[in-house]
Order: C-alpha cells, then structure tokens, then sequence
C-alpha cells in the first residue's frame, strides 16, 4: 500500500501571476500529502492562474497505468483554490479505486427493466425557425487507444459526457456515453463481413 509518494516530481507554474514562496510550499505540501494507494502518481502539476478576482487552480496527475486526473476550481483565494482541487483530485481518486475494486466483483443480474406503460397528450408542434446551425466551440481532442473498461474509467475520472477511443480489441473508433440512467452506451461502427 503506497502511504507516501517517494520523490514525487511537482511542478508548480503560475500563469498571471507571481507564485510566491508560501504558495508554492501549500501547493507542493497539499499534492505532496495525497496517502491514496491506487493510483499511484508518477508526476503532478499545479497551474495556479490569476483573472481579475478569480483564482483559478488547476492540478493534473499524471499516474501508472496511463491514467490522467485532473480538476481545476476558482475561488477569490488562491489557497481556497488549492485545497478545493486538492479534495476534488482525492475524490476523484477514490472513485477510481472504488471503480476498480467494483469490476473484479460479479456482475448483477441483467434482467429485463419494466417501465410503467404512460400516455402522453398530444404535444404541439412548434413552428420551426429557418436558422442556420452554428459550431459554438471546438477542441481538439486525443484519440487512445483503449479497451471498454478503460474508456469508462477515463470519462468518469475526468467527468466527461462522453468519450472517444480506438477500441484496442475490435480495432475501430468508438464513443461510450452516459446514459440519463447511469448506465453506459457505446456507438461502434458495424464491421463489414
């Protein structure tokens, strides 16, 4: 069980602003303090940003097994900015330990869900307005190679809504998704015969 990250790497950057020596020390001390045993943390980096009375930090862990988790949260303090990403980081971790432990349990009964039968009045139908669509925002996004389970455990570490992945086992890109249930979906493309 990893108690202490032994020589840890930290690398503190700060983006509008001067990281002064009593900051870098909170930040070093609160991302030096993680005692989570899984994942184990390889590298961390703290980017400490300043935008007017926002305080903004923003830590990335990079850990074994290729997984990457991150959390950012602004404040008015730069020091309350810490230790909020610092109790989301741990969060975060929890939950990937937890996910793991879950997945060599057996799997529950996949039985059937009935919904109670509802009808529903007629809805009207609203005029439709000729505008064109428009991309509001675009990112560049790093397709991995992954299996399932990974996806899954990516998505959640990050909070994404979706994620997609080059499917390690069928050779194909695909997307998992949250589903409004809880439950994952997945979109793969259908292989030819």
């Amino acid at each position: 069980m990893q108690v202490r990250n032994v020589n840890l790497p930290i690398t503190i950057t700060g983006r509008h602003v001067s990281v002064t020596e009593a900051m870098r020390e909170h930040a070093y001390k609160k991302v030096d303090g993680l005692h989570l045993d899984y994942p184990k943390i390889i590298e961390a980096k703290v980017l400490l940003n300043v935008e007017g009375d926002r305080h903004i930090a923003e830590i990335i862990l990079f850990c074994a097994n290729h997984i990457v988790i991150e959390a950012d949260s602004t404040t008015s303090d730069m020091y309350a900015s810490i230790d909020e990403t610092i109790s989301k980081i741990a969060r975060r971790m929890r939950k990937h330990k937890t996910r793991m432990l879950k997945s060599h349990r057996p799997k529950r009964n996949k039985d059937i869900r009935h919904l109670p039968e509802a009808v529903f009045p007629d809805i009207p139908e609203e005029p439709e307005d000729e505008h064109e669509p428009v991309i509001v925002h675009q990112e560049k996004y790093k397709v991995k190679h992954l299996y399932s389970d990974e996806a899954i455990m990516d998505m959640e570490m990050n909070e994404k809504p979706f994620i997609l992945y080059h499917d390690a086992k069928n050779d194909v890109l695909s997307i998992i998704y949250r589903r409004k249930d809880g439950e994952y979906g997945m979109v793969a493309p259908v292989q030819d015969a």
